[in-house]
Formats: C-alpha cells, structure tokens, sequence
C-alpha cells in the first residue's frame, strides 16, 4: 500500500490552472523523482501533500485513509516534511532555533529554552551533512548553499514518513550533491518514501527509482527505473527536442577588455585575485561553497568594498564606490538569489524592469508610463518573458522567468560586463537552454560575462575558459580544451 496518494488533483489560481486532475503515489523504501519544466504544475502538487495548499477537487491518501490536509502543521503530525524550492528560514534566529521552530526543548519553571539540548539535537543532522557550522551561527551569516544545508538538516530532524525534496541541490555543489545523495540512500534504507523534485536530470538517473513526470499541470507519463534515459525525461517534460547551442571554446577573443587586479575581499582580505576576460568571452568562475565567488562578485559590482584591488574595463580603471557606481559603466551583476537580492517580488514585471533606469523614463522628475511600458514589453519580448502581461507580480511568475525579468532589466541597459551568480539555479531544462542561448548571444555581442555556478555541467558546456577557486584564492584559470570535471575538481579543492 502506497504512504502516499495523490488522486485526481485540480488545482486553479486566478488566470491559470495550475493542476488538471494530477495523480501521484510514494510507497515506503521508495525514491520517486517528480519531473516537469517551470510551471508545469510540481511544487503547487507538492504544496498540497504538505498542507500548505489546498486543492480544488481530489483525495489525499495517507496509509489508504483520506486525509484533509488543513495546514502545514497537519502534514507534519501525519508524518509529511516538505524542503522548500525557496529557503523558508528565519534570518532573525540561529541555525538551531531554524531547525526546532516550534519544537524547542523547554526547562525549568518558567520553561525557558533548553539551549545546550537544542544544540545536542541538532549537531548530529549538521553532521550527517557534513554542515561546518555551529548550531549557533545565525542564519544571516550563511550562504545559501550553507542556508539549503541547513533546510535539509531540519527537515531530516523531523524523523518523516515522506520527504519532500524541491530542488535540494539547486546551490550546492558536486561534493555536497553527492553527500545528499548518500543521505537520500540512507533514507531508502530506512524505509522512508522521498518525492524527489529536480532539474539536474543526472541526479534522477542517479538515486531515482521511478519518475513521474508533469506538463503543463496535467500527468505526461511515468518513466520507471531502466527508462530513466536522458533523452526519455526531456521528452516526456518538453513534448520536444531541445535544441542547444554548444558552441562554447569555439572564439578565442581578446583577454585584456575587463580585468580584477588584486582584488582582496573582506572575508579572504589575505588573498589577492586576478583574472581578466575579453570583449565576447563567457567566464566560468567555478569552486566549493566559500572559495569566495560571490564576494568578488559583490565587490566588483560596489554591494561590498574590497579591501584592495582595481576593476579595468577597456583600459579605462573604474572607481566603483556602490552599485549605482557600477551601473553607470555598465558592469552589472545578476545575484545568486533573485528572489531576495535581484527581484523586488511584490513590484510588477514593468516595475522591476525599469527600476535600475527610472531615471530615463522620467522628466522633471515624472516617471512616464508608457515609455515603461514600451521598454519593458521589448526587452520581455526578446527574452520570451511568459506572463500574462507585463502588470503582473513578478512573485507569481516561475523561477525560469523571475530569472529571464532580472535578465532583462540589465538588458535595457545595455551591460558592458554582465556577472551572473548561479545563472540556473532551480530553472528547468528548457528555461535552461534559452537562458543559455541569451549569454552566448550577448557574448556574440561583444558583453564580457563571468558565470558563477555550482553545477559542474554548466560550466562545462557554457564557458569559454575556467577560473576556479579555493578559500578566497585562484587557483587556475582552465582553457576550454584543458577543463575537465576532475581538473576542476582539484583546483577547486586546493591542489594546483
């Protein structure tokens, strides 16, 4: 018998149906990886398993007995813990105070918290990760690679029946994947069902023991274990071929048009880094979580002030003090969390597009609206932004397209150098492929990019050369002909 059914879900929100009669089921022991592009209905079903949505029509089965799912708290107690796409931790409180929400340990009269049995619970689940970070820590400080860690932790604090994963290794990089694998397997052991929502298609073929597969809200097939070829999943996702552009290595562009000379961050101000790429060349900067990426990132683009160092754009030094500095020379970065640092959610797609430039919309100080309007319908166009229209929230949107909405205010702009921090993260195969198409046509278009990403795929396949680094130091700069899993793998670990 199943632990859990899904049958028949409908699921509609205003404008869109977002689930037409979706069924699914989990049985203990068992991986079952649930597949689909943005949008075609996962996380909403998901949300429904774990109580925070509630459909329209259709049964919620636990052990065979119907269940209303009422709340999140429901889902719990029936043995259902869900790992957000989205982070869902408290920056206000430490890492122990995340995972126990709800359920810390009390003692004494006054029934105070118990903090060294918090931190006694915890510790083991850090570890079971290999998190290296105090149950202490508050949440603030992490990365997210080191915040996903952290979800993950607390959701296996749970002791669940059935664990939701939603795209569990989107930030996290080869060596931690891996060790989520491994847990995953321990999980299997132990007679744990786990619904498995990814977009690496590598990790289905991987731990997964069956997919099923979403499309456009609806069931598109089951795929079962010695089916789960690649070229069978993108059929059953996409309904189509995905056609690449794999033409990464082929230019040998000029490497002197951006350069970072000396560049000491605040967190590794001890190391010095240099790199420089050229007018049409896409950068890999690949490395372990905390090799330091995005702090190069944030102190080229002005968000934090480095310690030393010079930013060259076209032998022009730049005198970047904040980002409004790095703007007006066309430097801009697209950040590893669109929806807390790229994104303003609750503004419009209009609204977010024009906000870098409202200056050029307005006169005497009067933003005009139609040529808001006029801009952000070209540039969404372009990008094949899929909305409703341009008025709508950008928190409604999926990631591929909150990603194409960041994208596409830099764009507006005409960048010069565009940074982009896990340019994929949580995006589908075929949002993938188009976000890719768009940097290889702005590098066609002469704009210097640098990919930030954790996904040893897409550095593989997207870039040009690779500069790999370890605990706030370079440790190679890779041709594109030179550059192989394992000879990043081990600059990124510190070997040279």
């Amino acid at each position: 018998m199943p632990v859990l059914q899904l049958g028949n879900i409908q699921k509609r929100f205003p404008g869109v149906y977002a689930l037409r009669g979706v069924s699914l089921e989990v049985h203990a022991g068992e991986v079952v990886a649930l597949l689909g592009e943005n949008g075609a209905g996962k996380s909403t079903l998901m949300k429904i398993a774990g109580g925070i949505e509630q459909p329209d029509s259709g049964d919620v089965l636990v052990d065979g007995a119907r269940v209303v799912m009422r709340d999140a708290r429901t889902a719990t107690l029936l043995g259902i813990a869900f790992i957000h796409q989205e982070l869902n931790l408290l920056d206000n409180l430490d890492v122990a105070g995340n995972m126990l929400l709800g359920r810390e340990p009390r003692s004494g009269p006054l029934r105070l918290l118990d903090r060294a049995r918090m931190r006694d619970i915890v510790r083991p689940y850090l570890d079971q990760l290999n998190v290296d970070v105090s149950p202490d820590t508050p949440v603030a400080v992490l990365s997210i690679a080191q915040q996903q860690l952290v979800e993950i932790a607390k959701a296996l604090s749970l002791e669940a029946r059935v664990l939701i994963m939603d795209e569990p290794s989107s930030s996290l990089t080869l060596a931690e994947t891996s060790r989520l694998h491994d847990v995953v397997a321990g999980l299997r052991q132990r007679g744990v069902a786990v619904i498995y929502i990814t977009h690496r298609l590598g990790e289905v073929q991987a731990i997964a023991d069956r997919a099923v597969v979403l499309r456009d809200g609806a069931n598109a097939g089951a795929l079962a274990r010695d089916e789960l070829t690649h070229d069978n999943m993108i059929r059953l996702m996409v309904g189509r071929e995905i056609d690449v552009d794999r033409r990464a290595g082929e230019r040998r562009p000029e490497r002197e048009y951006f350069s970072v000379e000396g560049l000491r961050t605040r967190r590794y101000p001890q190391h010095a880094v240099s790199f420089a790429a050229g007018r049409g060349e896409i950068l890999g900067l690949a490395g372990l979580v905390g090799a330091g990426r995005s702090e190069v990132a944030r102190a080229i683009f002005g968000v934090e002030t480095p310690v030393a160092g010079r930013i060259v754009l076209d032998g022009t030094t730049l005198t970047i003090a904040d980002p409004a500095d790095a703007i007006r020379h066309g430097v801009f970065l697209v950040p590893e969390d669109r929806r807390v640092s790229g994104l303003v959610v609750d503004f419009s797609i209009r609204e977010n597009v024009s906000l870098p430039s409202l200056g050029r919309y307005a006169t005497y100080g009067l933003v005009s609206r139609a040529q808001e309007e006029e801009a952000a319908s070209a540039v969404c166009r372009q990008l094949q932004v899929k909305a409703p229209s341009i008025e709508v929230k950008t928190a409604t949107l999926s990631g591929g397209n909150q990603q194409k909405v960041v994208l596409a205010k830099w764009l507006a702009l005409g960048p010069r150098v565009l940074i982009v921090d896990e340019p994929t993260r949580g995006i589908d195969v075929g949002a993938k492929a188009e976000i890719y198409r768009l940097l290889r046509g702005l590098a066609r278009e002469g704009v210097s990019i640098v990919a930030i990403s954790s996904d040893m795929e897409e550095i593989l396949h997207l870039c040009d050369r690779v500069a790999v680094m370890h605990e706030g130091r370079l440790t190679g700069i890779l041709e594109h002909d030179d550059c192989t899993e394992e000879r990043i793998m081990t600059l990124a670990v510190g070997q040279q």
